[in-house]
């Protein structure tokens, strides 16, 4: 099988929605707001980066990039997720393609880098690791990771856009 990673184009909204819907369905520590999280993203202009996984031409994963805020003032940091494959794709990398080609567009784009709330597991593999200077409040320090693409080295409170709030 033949995985294409692309852009969000106009006319993916729907099935991307589909597609996290189904991704979160059964998956353990979600409200089952992923969805709308996207949505809401997508319709405050928060998507710096959203791109899907195609196989034979039908969409089958996403990820989604959003700024997120550091207490400390810092800037061009980015928020990974939510990521999403339909579960009869899950487990044949098609996330990690998603995931690595996603940090490649925000170095390219001159991101500092970016944080992700998940799997400490995951994530490691591809550098994010946990940082006691960045918290995102009621998160267990493990599962909340940083990876920085350049010198600098934040401290603070992260806070993701309102979006992350949606329910509907």
């Amino acid at each position: 099988m033949s995985i294409k990673i692309r852009d969000e184009v106009s006319g993916d909204a729907e099935t991307i929605a589909a597609v996290t819907t189904a991704a979160f369905s059964n998956a353990p520590r979600t409200n089952h707001t992923e969805q709308h999280i996207v949505n809401a993203l997508r319709r405050g202009g928060k998507l710096a980066v959203s791109l899907v996984a195609e196989a034979d031409g039908v969409v089958i994963g996403h990820v989604a990039i959003s700024p997120v805020s550091i207490s400390d003032g810092a800037m061009e940091w980015y928020g990974l997720g939510p990521i999403s494959v339909v579960p009869h794709h899950q487990r044949r990398g098609i996330g990690s393609q998603l995931v690595g080609a996603t940090l490649r567009r925000l170095r390219a784009r001159g991101a500092s880098g970016c944080v992700v709330l998940g799997e400490p597991e995951y994530y490691s593999r591809f550098g994010f690791q946990a940082n006691p200077n960045l918290v995102l409040p009621g998160v267990p320090p493990g599962y909340f990771q940083v990876i920085s693409f350049d010198l600098s080295r934040p401290r603070g409170i992260v806070a993701y856009h309102e979006a992350f709030n949606a329910t509907a």
